[in-house]
């Protein structure tokens, strides 16, 4: 089996190799007496996980990219929700008990964890050639890969959110319980987010910084970012005091869960876009 990241394929025919520092994003190379353009995001939305086995059509580049948004989307549209009625309580005429929030914040968290495996299954399986059939990888470990890297922290992440959401459903944690089995899974669950934000924008700028307004990816990573930086910004103030926190603390705190959730919404909706630009039909 040869891989694409094949080494010595690279010292013979590679003539650029592009990327943030240590990683390599982009590769120019020379195959066959022919110039080929390899980019680690667009190669990885733009595979079957199945490749050339016989159900691959379930798992077709394009479809699995769309139901990837649709899934995210889902899960961002419950921590919208739960924000909005966590702000305004009153909203609508509907009175809502903070367990009640808590409910729907976990309920959206399952979508997140279930969109961020799909791209980790995606990118595991996208580092093989076509001619390896038959070669599934649930989850993998490549983490010199910058696109698997990514991708497998926002999986991580969202497995703590999981856990933080669902322990806050409990009535009866002190402060001190809300800390550890709240707030630390929550804390750290966005510190991955974040790393996993920044790791796929340097994934499709090729550099750890770069402006390209004219790239739907580009938009959609930036996005996500300023999600993740608004999820971090979050976590850093719901830290529960022995005293308790104060109600602007927490409606502070809220309002920026609100703001990455809308973010990771809108993103989420410009997935099946960008699927119809990087996979085939």
């Amino acid at each position: 089996m040869q891989l694409a990241t094949d080494e010595h394929e690279e010292s013979h025919s590679t003539i650029e190799a592009l990327g943030g520092w240590p990683f390599v994003s982009r590769r120019v190379r020379i195959i066959d007496g022919r110039i080929q353009a390899w980019e680690s995001r667009k190669h990885r939305k733009g595979r079957s996980p199945l490749g050339h086995h016989r159900t691959a059509w379930l798992l077709s580049a394009r479809h699995l990219n769309t139901w990837i948004g649709v899934v995210f989307a889902t899960g961002a549209t419950c921590f919208v929700v739960a924000s909005l009625l966590s702000l305004f309580p009153d909203f609508a005429g509907l009175n809502v008990f903070g367990i009640r929030i808590n409910v729907l914040y976990f309920a959206g968290s399952i979508p997140f964890t279930i969109a961020a495996w799909l791209q980790l299954f995606q990118a595991a399986n996208a580092r093989f050639e076509e001619n390896d059939q038959g070669r599934i990888v649930w989850f993998g470990w490549y983490p010199t890969e910058i696109g698997w890297l990514s991708c497998a922290l926002q999986f991580v992440g969202t497995v703590l959110f999981n856990l933080n959401t669902f322990d806050a459903m409990s009535p009866s944690l002190d402060w001190l319980q809300e800390d550890l089995i709240v707030w630390v899974p929550d804390f750290v669950g966005s510190i991955l987010f974040l790393a996993s934000g920044y790791l796929a924008f340097v994934e499709n700028c090729h550099a750890h910084w770069a402006l390209r307004p004219r790239s739907l990816s580009w938009w959609i990573v930036v996005i996500n970012l300023l999600g993740c930086i608004g999820f971090m910004i979050s976590a850093c103030f719901a830290f529960v005091n022995p005293g308790g926190a104060s109600d602007l603390v927490v409606a502070f705190s809220t309002a920026w869960t609100l703001q990455g959730a809308v973010c990771f919404l809108i993103g989420a909706l410009l997935m099946p876009l960008e699927a119809m630009e990087t996979a085939p039909a």
